[in-house]
């Protein structure tokens, strides 16, 4: 399995064109997983992506993040069965990618990339789907959750939602607004599904008993606003 990691990763640096798979009739598209972890390393962040065994060459992807001003620090591929994974390891200005905006661009670009090489992803992430391929909203519904920390600096933020273009952005202002400060994320797309933990803090603190009931009022308004909408339509 490391021999056919390194040897994906070798062809792609000698410019070798990214490997492209279309899905065969009758085939089931495995479900995109984009990962973007700012825990795992004290200064950079982490980004992976996965979908089945698919996945083309690394360069594609560490050239879609270059653009974006950002350094790859490390690309490689790891397998473990028939599940290829890509992994990142990249810094902005010598640290941790730490601006929503910058991290919804990375999602973003990933997400492009991914459908541009392998378009039958389309019918699996949100940024795939048009109104002519229902469903537009995927009726996922929205899941919270505020926790505080062990050693009260700050509380934990769970999001699980469904995902579309600009989610990061949305959940970002509505903390922003209620002054709440988000001090590190791991921002998780499973196909149409977004999983996002936040590390957030009150007056550098952990949200108190009212101050978590009015965040988690004010995020299931804003996320579930779509379904709302669709709702009074009818």
């Amino acid at each position: 399995l490391l021999r056919k990691a390194r040897h994906t990763a070798a062809a792609a640096a000698e410019g070798q064109p990214a490997v492209t798979t279309d899905a065969k009739e009758g085939e089931e598209v495995p479900v995109p997983v984009v990962v973007i972890d700012n825990h795992s390393e004290e200064n950079a962040t982490v980004v992976e992506l996965e979908f089945g065994d698919r996945l083309g060459a690394l360069m594609d992807t560490m050239a879609a993040l270059r653009s974006l001003g950002l350094n790859v620090v490390k690309g490689r591929v790891t397998t473990i069965g028939n599940v290829a994974r890509n992994k990142f390891t990249i810094t902005q200005e010598g640290g941790k990618v730490e601006r929503a905006e910058m991290i919804e661009a990375i999602r973003g670009t990933i997400i492009s990339n991914l459908l541009k090489y392998h378009p039958e992803s389309g019918s699996q992430l949100a940024m795939g789907l048009t109104c002519d391929s229902p469903p537009c909203n995927p009726g996922i519904p929205t899941r919270l959750s505020l926790t505080p920390l062990p050693d009260a600096t700050g509380s934990k933020l769970r999001v699980e939602a469904a995902d579309r273009p600009g989610l990061l952005m949305e959940i970002v202002d509505v903390l922003g607004g209620m002054s709440v400060s988000v001090t590190s994320a791991e921002i998780d797309t499973e196909g149409v599904v977004a999983k996002d933990v936040f590390t957030v803090s009150y007056h550098g603190g952990p949200l108190d008993e009212e101050m978590t009931t009015l965040t988690l009022n004010a995020l299931n308004y804003t996320l579930s606003r779509p379904d709302i909408e669709a709702e009074e339509s009818y």
